[in-house]
């Protein structure tokens, strides 16, 4: 069963904005990858997607207001940050929002597999 769309916004701290706006400007090859093969016009079942959303105080790689999901592609910059992420993870659960993440491994070569895996997640809420 799908969230509404109400219930999917979720404030944020408007300085965010910038910097948001810059990370949809330079996006990483994973993250240029998974939007254009992926989640672009709608392609993952229908669902709308935005690129670096401020939630919060974090942006999030890609956000569905409508399933309150967040998915994040973890690369070099999150290399030694696995408690940083856990804790970002936990703030946004408690918000009501799922978080996914995926390896920029896993995007680059496995594409296909990461679609699956999205698909089966989406249908599962």
């Amino acid at each position: 069963m799908r969230k509404s769309v109400a219930m999917g916004y979720v404030p944020y701290d408007e300085a965010l904005t910038e910097k948001a706006r810059e990370n949809r400007r330079n996006p990483t090859p994973a993250e240029k990858k998974l939007w254009f093969e992926v989640l672009r016009s709608r392609q993952l079942s229908g669902l709308k997607f935005t690129r670096q959303k401020p939630l919060d105080r974090y942006i999030v790689d890609f956000y569905c207001a409508e399933l309150m999901l967040a998915i994040e592609i973890d690369g070099d910059s999150h290399v030694g940050r696995k408690r940083c992420d856990e804790v970002r993870a936990r703030s946004l659960n408690a918000l009501g929002v799922e978080v996914v993440r995926y390896t920029n491994a896993e995007v680059m070569n496995r594409v296909d597999g990461v679609y699956v895996d999205l698909l089966k997640r989406v249908s599962d809420m």
